[in-house]
């Protein structure tokens, strides 16, 4: 790769900087949101730099102030679906989940810089990392069910494994947390302000130790992190109705927020998700990212999706005619279904 490449509307900037292959998600306006060519070229980024003995190391940012990544192209992937396109909604995520699985096995230290929103995708983009390292505008959040969807980008994988079922937490709720508690439960390495990032940048193409190039900074727990008897006591439930009830049982505030949060959630995706956390925990990697490519077909040929995305980012009236309406109304073969083995599955090894 040359010292400087971008895609050809420059929506991702890749060049080297010393020791390190930079990479800049140039979206700001869209909050960085990520596309198919986006996500092919930090591919072909990484795959270069993988091989280039001058690169030790790869930095990932975001343009602007508002977002790392606020998630993946959504509106264009719902209106490929709407469309009976499947095929082509199917070939971003597979190459999403490609990308996913390359950064969680990449063979040199990934540092994302990451600043304000960080969603969706744009998990998918820095959580399996080397290194996170988060300043104090950081929003963290996977807010699929909200949207009739489920959390993915591996979050099969990583969200079991935060202590106190605070992964079932967040993708049950789609809850947003700030850098003190993205740090507390291990979503992040490190802490920073936006302000030394620049430091930060330039000691990494210095080609020093990537620890010592990113400091020792601190932030002190969020209140998500004063809740987390409730959210273990709660969430450790083998049903969501049993979560409810539980969260009803406490009633504490926070107790009664997430409980109402919870309720104006997609039955299948709640549901649906719960499943998939207590399957991930046992998972691997590539086993985790082949069974949300298996639920990810059969959500792009389902209802919840499309009207979850039309009442929240389209029409945004609220109001999602969600199908089934309760959680009695789901039928556990239809979930069961999700997760049955396809033909030609991509491996994500």
């Amino acid at each position: 790769m040359s010292d400087a490449s971008v895609t050809a509307d420059g929506t991702v900037l890749c060049e080297r900087r010393g020791a390190a292959g930079l990479v800049t998600l140039n979206r700001p306006k869209a909050l960085n949101a990520l596309n198919l060519e986006m996500v092919r070229a930090l591919r072909r980024a990484l795959d270069d730099w993988a091989a280039d003995p001058a690169v030790t190391r790869v930095v990932v940012q975001g343009a602007g102030e508002r977002a790392f990544c606020a998630g993946g192209d959504i509106r264009r992937i719902h209106e490929e679906g709407r469309a009976g396109l499947y095929e082509q909604a199917e070939t971003f995520f597979r190459e999403e989940y490609e990308l996913n699985a390359l950064i969680q096995r990449y063979p040199k230290p990934y540092i994302a810089l990451i600043d304000g929103i960080v969603m969706g995708g744009g998990v998918g983009v820095s959580l399996h990392g080397s290194h996170r390292v988060v300043a104090e505008r950081t929003t963290f959040a996977m807010p699929e069910t909200g949207i009739g969807f489920f959390p993915d980008v591996g979050a099969t994988y990583a969200l079991p494994r935060l202590p106190g079922f605070a992964g079932t937490y967040l993708a049950l709720t789609g809850e947003r947390m700030g850098q003190g508690d993205v740090l507390a439960f291990g979503l992040a390495t490190h802490a920073a302000p936006v302000s030394r990032f620049p430091a930060i940048r330039d000691a990494l193409a210095e080609g020093g130790p990537v620890d010592a190039a990113i400091g020792a900074g601190e932030a002190a727990p969020g209140p998500l992190h004063a809740e987390r008897a409730v959210i273990e006591a709660c969430f450790s439930a083998d049903s969501v109705p049993e979560v409810l009830a539980r969260l009803d049982a406490d009633g504490s505030d926070f107790a009664t927020k997430t409980a109402a949060t919870i309720r104006t959630r997609s039955p299948t995706s709640l549901v649906l998700a719960l499943a998939q956390m207590r399957r991930g925990a046992a998972l691997s990697f590539p086993e985790a990212m082949r069974l949300e490519y298996r639920i990810l077909c059969r959500i792009l040929r389902g209802h919840d999706f499309y009207e979850g995305v039309r009442s929240v980012l389209i029409d945004r009236d609220g109001k999602p005619d969600w199908q089934p309406a309760t959680l009695e109304a789901v039928k556990p073969e239809a979930i069961e279904a999700h997760f049955a083995p396809m033909a030609g599955e991509p491996s994500f090894t």
